[in-house]
């Protein structure tokens, strides 16, 4: 069909960013267009060049109008973030974290879950039983930006860092953590560290379970951040979803990847529960500079994220197939990049899944 003539149904902003970012994005998108063209459906694609390139430029991550450009597109697809030669803070806020709190994304999904073919580093009679999906709370918390440096350059330099709690942030949250568990196995882990932060954390305990109470069909269940992360490598049958503050789902998921094989194989979804503001959808994983370039970056966590994106767009059935297709592809054996212990290219990854599609669908 000529270009022209295509009727698109989606208009996808996409952002490549920085480092693998642009090569994991490029890729990815080969196969999400495969898997779309067999329904007929036709993305319109409008590339942002932001990122750390475009601050050596013009001394900012995104133009000061990027997100009333971003506000018109039906979802954001995202890459990566950081440079070695601009501070992290600065890449982060500049970019990502600009996008996720002026969206108002607040509710960050990570799933995981272990695929038959993709070596884990716990036993496989271990392994088998992860399948989660962890919700991090992604507006506020401790990256609520809240603090400050005072007496710079001086012995009494203080430098603060304020985690943030609202009422109605913790509510939300839980109640979006609820309603997933309500369509799973009904049982939801809380993941606190309210003994030694007393105040913050507190609230965020006492808003579970006023929201539980809501929801009396799903099985609650209380973990401290630190013995979450034994329970994640000792007893993984016995967590299904798992609600957790800004910082310990940040550490917690990637934990949660690096289990199920490598964090290129992570997916998240920045979630604006308004269906007339745009969610944004990214690999997990960063800008990786010792790879760039070298066409061995994992496509496979941008990929997934791109089924996330479909999903909540509601083309569950192509997303069923970018799912399914995964899985026949670490079943048969890959072949696996470098963070999965192979050898294989990007470019052979897509190949790959680009044959499994016409042989299988």
């Amino acid at each position: 069909m000529n270009k022209k003539n295509k009727k698109y149904k989606y208009d996808i902003a996409i952002i490549p960013g920085d480092g693998i970012g642009i090569e994991v994005i490029k890729a990815s998108l080969i196969i999400i267009k495969q898997i779309l063209d067999l329904e007929k459906i036709y993305l319109k694609e409008t590339f942002y060049p932001w990122g750390s390139e475009y601050f050596k430029k013009h001394n900012l991550m995104m133009p000061s109008n990027g997100i009333k450009q971003l506000r018109k597109h039906d979802a954001i697809f995202f890459g990566s973030v950081g440079d070695k030669s601009i501070p992290d803070d600065i890449t982060l806020w500049g970019l990502r974290l600009e996008i996720c709190q002026k969206l108002d994304q607040y509710a960050n999904i990570r799933p995981s879950k272990f695929l038959p073919g993709i070596k884990s580093p716990l036993k496989d009679d271990i392994a088998k039983d992860i399948d989660w999906i962890i919700v991090r709370e992604n507006s506020e918390g401790e990256y609520s930006g809240s603090g400050g440096i005072v007496h710079i350059g001086t012995p009494l330099e203080i430098g603060s860092e304020l985690a943030i709690f609202t009422k109605e942030g913790c509510k939300r949250i839980h109640n979006y953590a609820f309603k997933l568990a309500r369509k799973r196995k009904k049982h939801l882990t809380l993941i606190t560290k309210s003994n030694a932060q007393k105040h913050g954390m507190k609230l965020w305990d006492e808003s579970f379970y006023e929201m539980s109470k809501h929801y009396p069909d799903v099985k609650v269940n209380k973990l401290l951040v630190d013995a979450a992360t034994a329970i994640m490598v000792s007893k993984p049958q016995t967590l299904d979803v798992i609600v957790a503050t800004n910082l310990h789902a940040d550490i917690l998921s990637d934990l949660a990847s690096a289990l199920t094989g490598s964090l290129g194989i992570g997916a998240t979804a920045n979630i604006n529960t308004n269906k007339n503001i745009p969610s944004m959808f990214e690999p997990i994983h960063g800008s990786a500079f010792d790879i760039i370039g070298k066409n061995v970056a994992n496509p496979i966590g941008a990929i997934m994220s791109g089924a996330m994106m479909l999903e909540h767009l509601g083309e569950k059935k192509c997303a069923n197939r970018i799912y399914n297709l995964i899985k026949i592809y670490a079943k048969e054996g890959g072949p696996f990049t470098p963070d999965l212990g192979g050898s294989a290219s990007t470019d052979s990854i897509i190949n790959t899944l680009s044959n499994i599609i016409k042989k299988k669908y």
